[in-house]
């Protein structure tokens, strides 16, 4: 499964079928789930700030701030958050720039992240841009 897919079902419950990759090939570069994607199917809104609250709740003694860092939400969710792992999922998602420079490519994955979360029916909190 795609990391940004581990995302989907970590929030979403199950992963779309727009999120799988056939064959569990890397998806093309910008390619992520889009329900607005013609023949996708629209999933019912969910407060993603409820589902990332309880999982951050889960981590006892850790402050996670997953409304600003693409770190702490993958630690939240429970999915490989190290640089290989963020790296992987800035290819998936179709990050251009300089994959060393860590802090631009880690802002850039939150955003992109969070904007592909709403446009698939998850309901964000207004402090978040996406």
């Amino acid at each position: 499964m795609s990391i940004f897919g581990k995302i989907m079902s970590a929030i979403f419950g199950t992963q779309p079928a727009s999120a799988a990759p056939a064959g569990g090939a890397a998806s093309p570069a910008g390619a992520a789930p889009d329900a607005t994607a013609p023949g996708a199917v629209p999933m019912a809104a969910v407060d993603v700030a409820a589902i990332v609250d309880k999982a951050v709740a889960a981590h006892k003694g850790e402050k996670l701030e997953w409304r600003t860092s693409i770190v702490d939400l993958m630690k939240a969710l429970d999915i490989d958050s190290s640089l290989a792992a963020r790296k992987d999922l800035a290819k998936e998602l179709g990050y251009t720039g300089d994959m060393n420079d860590s802090a631009s490519m880690n802002v850039w994955l939150h955003k992109q992240v969070m904007s592909k979360l709403a446009a698939n029916g998850g309901k964000l909190p207004p402090e978040i841009k996406h």
